[in-house]
């Protein structure tokens, strides 16, 4: 049996480890424990700051009300002291209050009758640089505003931190002077916050390096205290409300009991939970009283809407940024204008005008809005979307017109883009239908051609055939038979080149000479040639190379190039003894330098020439500027030599005119 011993040993060293990382766990379980309870107090303590800081901000709110409501109440310095006695009786928190007019010139004072002598020892104009800080900042953000605190000496070494609120009057929308008042920050801290928060905590304020500026209550130092600080966020001046409070004694045994009874793992998973929570709370309320001060702010600079507030006789109040942005004027510069607005085109002032004047009348636009047109500072106009409300004040009564302007560039070229889509969609389905014409005129077109070539092939076999009978005719009238016959078989090739190419079939492409493709024009163009009176100059630059093409598609691109050419030279113009009256067709190699060789066909005109707005839609299907055509032979010559793996392009000719160019591959 001795190799139990060593088994015996390893089972017990295996309970020893597992004994000591049940130890270790338990440990830093407690450890943990001990940590979460400090973390959940630390943030008790700071929610606690925070609602303490708010019911504060909230006291100074509810003041800047009740003297308000003592200012209206007592329009006379005369009557004043009186009522304000009443307030220093009643908000203890307050030193002093003070009546003075623009120049801040004391109209009327009352101090406190809880503090005797409290100027005794200093002139209350030492704190005059204080006060006017205060109200210039009141007097710039046109409501209360707080100045920094500053230290008063009283007798016997003593002295008060005191801190200035300045609340701009107004009377008959004139400004009439400033209501001051002194307040103790002991004061506010013993007056104003609840006792049931404080209840064995220090309240202080500091300044944001430690030093204590106003002391509410203490407790006994200890390195075991927490601490909480929040900020009091005052319009002109921040103060900094610290809480001290002492932390609780620890509970080791419950909390590892609980550790045990309740399985490690889920006590951790539950403790990790409720700190997540805890500190999404927290975050929360941080975060929506960020966005609470700045919303204004945000809502202002996030409107892509345009927001102009104007009074009862047109001047401007109020604008946005996105309404700067708009008519491309500053802030600055827009506030307080009057009729006409700058941003009015001047041939619509007096319209705008009539219809300022209607509105003014009482009789409001629509709620749905009306559409206008703006002018920006460089002179563009735009158009825009203009919907008004009326302006009330608490009283109920109208003070201004508040508008809201939507920039309609983009909409007016969105709907402009539709429409294009929809034209081109429309000129799609006609090209369809062409295209089931093409199909079924090249199958009707077939037979009758093709009776007309066996009836010129077997008139050409008679007169063979039967030299008795051919001799009363002429070889005039042999060539018009065999001319028939030619051009017969070629209007059956060029039917079979557009039904193959409605139906997008492979063409055939084989090596054609220019010269061959310019002689199988020719005859056709002669005829129409002679009858207008131009001369055809046809010429093929000495080593060119044969192309490979479709030919008889090609021998279509040149036909129509060449009509449309003699068409732009009208009778007379221009004149025959002019030299210019002739129509050019020419090839020569092209792009000497690129790795495959090309060749360039030129057909020129001496016209008028091609006009900007019909070269913006030269190419376009259904387009046409003569009476009978239809707008396809150019689109359909582009899409011809596009397929060929050319290009179609035009160019002023010299010294008048227009040259049409494209390349086809050589051979």
């Amino acid at each position: 049996m001795a190799w139990a011993d060593p088994l015996r040993s390893r089972r017990w060293q295996l309970w020893a480890a597992l004994l000591v990382l049940l130890g270790a766990l338990f440990g830093v379980l407690v450890f943990l424990a001990g940590k979460y309870e400090e973390t959940r107090e630390q943030t008790a303590l700071e929610r606690d700051a925070q609602l303490l800081a708010n019911e504060l901000r909230n006291a100074l709110l509810r003041n800047v009300q009740t003297l308000q409501s003592l200012q209206s109440n007592a329009p006379s310095p005369d009557a004043w002291p009186p009522m304000a006695a009443e307030v220093l009786d009643t908000e203890r928190d307050m030193i002093r209050l003070e009546w003075r007019d623009n120049s801040l010139n004391v109209l009327a004072h009352r101090d406190t009758r809880y503090w005797l002598n409290l100027f005794a020892l200093l002139p209350r104009e030492r704190a005059q640089a204080d006060v006017r800080q205060a109200c210039d900042n009141a007097q710039r953000v046109s409501g209360p505003a707080y100045s920094p605190s500053y230290f008063w000496p009283m007798g016997d070494g003593l002295g008060l931190e005191m801190m200035e609120m300045c609340l701009p009057l107004v009377r008959a929308g004139q400004p009439n002077g400033f209501l001051l008042v002194s307040y103790s920050l002991q004061g506010l801290l013993a007056e104003r916050l609840g006792k049931d928060l404080l209840r064995g905590r220090g309240l202080s304020i500091v300044e944001p390096d430690g030093t204590r500026l106003a002391l509410h209550s203490t407790i006994p130092a200890s390195l075991r205290n927490l601490s909480a600080q929040a900020l009091l966020d005052l319009p002109g001046h921040t103060l900094l409300l610290r809480l001290d409070s002492p932390r609780a004694p620890a509970a080791l045994f419950p909390n590892v009991l609980t550790a045990v009874v309740s399985a490690l793992a889920l006590a951790l998973v539950a403790v990790l939970a409720l700190l997540a929570r805890d500190t999404r709370r927290r975050q929360r309320a941080e975060q929506h009283l960020a966005d609470a001060l700045a919303f204004r702010k945000a809502m202002e600079n996030s409107l892509v809407t345009g927001l102009r507030a104007r009074d009862m006789h047109g001047r401007v109040t109020y604008v946005n940024p996105a309404f700067c942005q708009m008519v491309g004027f500053a802030a600055d510069e827009l506030l307080g204008t009057a009729l006409p607005a700058p941003w009015w085109p001047p041939e619509l002032i007096d319209e705008y005008q009539q219809r300022m004047a209607v509105r003014l009348a009482g009789q409001v636009l629509p709620r749905e809005g009306y559409e206008s047109v703006f002018q920006r500072k460089d002179g563009t106009r735009f158009p825009v979307l203009i919907i008004e409300a009326p302006l009330i004040d608490a009283q109920g009564v109208q003070t201004g017109f508040m508008s809201a302007i939507i920039d309609l560039t983009e909409q007016r070229r969105a709907e402009d883009t539709n429409r294009a889509a929809q034209e081109r969609l429309q000129a799609s389905a006609r090209l369809a239908t062409m295209g089931e014409m093409a199909s079924l005129l090249s199958h009707e077109l077939n037979q009758p051609l093709a009776a007309i070539a066996s009836y010129t092939t077997g008139t050409l076999n008679l007169l063979d055939e039967d030299p008795a009978r051919a001799a009363g005719w002429s070889d005039d009238v042999r060539l018009a038979v065999r001319r028939i016959a030619e051009q017969a078989e070629r209007a059956g090739r060029v039917i079979k080149s557009v039904s193959d190419f409605v139906r997008r079939r492979q063409s055939v492409h084989e090596a054609v000479s220019p010269t061959t493709l310019f002689e199988a024009i020719q005859p056709l163009l002669m005829l129409q040639a002679k009858k207008q009176g131009v001369r055809m100059a046809v010429s093929v630059k000495p080593g060119t190379p044969q192309v490979r093409c479709d030919r008889t598609m090609v021998e279509q691109v040149l036909l129509n190039l060449a009509r449309n050419g003699m068409q732009a030279m009208p009778d007379g113009d221009p004149p025959l003894g002019s030299g210019l009256r002739t129509l050019r067709l020419h090839a020569e190699p092209a792009q000497p330098g690129a790795d495959r060789a090309w060749v360039l066909f030129s057909v020129t005109d001496h016209g008028h020439g091609l006009d900007p707005d019909v070269q913006a839609q030269l190419f376009t299907p259904f387009v046409s500027t003569k009476p009978e055509g239809m707008g396809l032979g150019l689109s359909l010559c582009r899409t011809v030599v596009e397929q060929h793996g050319g290009h179609l392009q035009h160019a002023p000719a010299s010294p008048r005119g227009t040259v049409f160019q494209f390349t086809l591959p050589a051979a």
